[in-house]
């Protein structure tokens, strides 16, 4: 017969409270997206913002621009999801604006509009 020593699993194991903090984590930073990878310049009236959405496709890409908002997000079935919103200090010229997507960054050339003052005649 052959004795071998009773050991106690819990001084050797890691607790799965600790695995699952550990699991909770590693899946946090793997799928939580941060702005660092996003550049936000300012020349005169001319907002740049470049965005990196590597293995998206313009097609895959949705742009909003109201008022003073940018709101950027993917559609539904692309192969991974982005949702950002930029709020500016003025509103945007729509007209003037244009996105361009080169090497999986998004970049947006955003003109604001000049506030206007305008005067009313008393009568």
């Amino acid at each position: 017969m052959i004795m071998t020593p009773l050991m106690h699993r819990s001084a050797y194991a890691v607790s799965p409270s600790a695995m699952d903090a550990a699991l909770q984590r590693f899946l946090q930073a793997t799928t939580t997206s941060t702005t660092a990878q996003d550049s936000v310049q300012q020349d005169g009236q001319v907002f740049s913002i470049s965005v990196d959405v590597p293995g998206l496709s313009r097609e895959q890409l949705h742009i909003e621009l109201q008022d003073k908002t940018v709101r950027l997000s993917s559609i539904e079935g692309a192969p991974r999801s982005v949702q950002r919103a930029w709020k500016l200090p003025s509103s945007i010229d729509a007209a003037a604006s244009k996105a361009s997507l080169e090497n999986g960054v998004l970049t947006l050339v955003l003109s604001t509009s000049q506030p206007t003052t305008q005067t009313l005649a008393i009568a």
